[in-house]
């Protein structure tokens, strides 16, 4: 138990340290450029922008930190939080991983596979990122060819189509019901695709209440 405590403070210590300083630096580069071009902008403007933004931007960052925490685990939430694009690559990076060797989220084991999935992912990025930058004049018109824009349009429901599977084949009495009520709020309102974050917890809400009602019922 002590190891335990120890190894989550070490992971703790080192994760803030990491976010204030990736928040460092993304108010860094602002600020410099302000300083070194002395125009600063005016603090209407700020918060007139900030005022179309936040108001979904830090909801979706508050739901995020109680919806993928609990997946994650400490190590690859901060690990996830700093790198980030979570929902469409981290995220499902750590789950496949942890569904391929057998172990549950939120249990040790899965701690580790999930710290692992996520800096891997993380250094794959970069690598690829870097590639493209500097090979982004010879690659462009394979990535700009209409035989492959298909494939560029679906990767996304590929990869979480692939997830869905595999996880509502394991709990399809809990899963039909969130899935059901998700595709009939999408079709009644498109709208609603724009935000999909939001709509994550609602959808664990409701996968719970049926879990519970079916609990009870013992069909479960």
């Amino acid at each position: 138990m002590k190891k335990e405590r120890s190894y989550r403070d070490s992971v703790h210590f080192v994760g803030r340290i990491w976010i204030l300083s990736a928040l460092a630096m993304l108010l860094a580069i602002p600020v410099v450029i302000s300083i070194y071009y002395n125009a600063w902008p005016p603090v209407g403007g700020i918060l007139k922008g900030m005022l179309s933004i936040v108001p979904i931007f830090w909801t979706v960052g508050v739901i995020e930190v109680f919806t993928y925490v609990p997946m994650l685990g400490t190590g690859g939430s901060y690990l996830g939080f700093v790198t980030g694009n979570l929902a469409n690559l981290k995220v499902p990076c750590a789950l496949n991983s942890m569904n391929r060797a057998g172990v549950e989220p939120g249990t040790e084991e899965g701690e580790v596979i999930s710290t692992l999935a996520i800096a891997t992912s993380s250094i794959v990025t970069t690598v690829i990122i870097a590639l493209g930058v500097l090979l982004l004049s010879q690659i462009e018109p394979v990535l700009k060819s209409e035989t492959l824009q298909p494939a560029f349009a679906n990767i996304l429901p590929a990869l979480f189509g692939a997830l869905g599977v595999v996880f509502i084949s394991r709990n399809w009495k809990i899963a039909v019901a969130p899935l059901l009520v998700m595709i009939a709020l999408f079709l009644l309102i498109p709208s609603l695709s724009s935000a999909v974050g939001i709509l994550v917890p609602v959808g664990a809400l409701i996968a719970i209440g049926v879990a519970r009602i079916l609990y009870k019922k013992n069909v479960l």
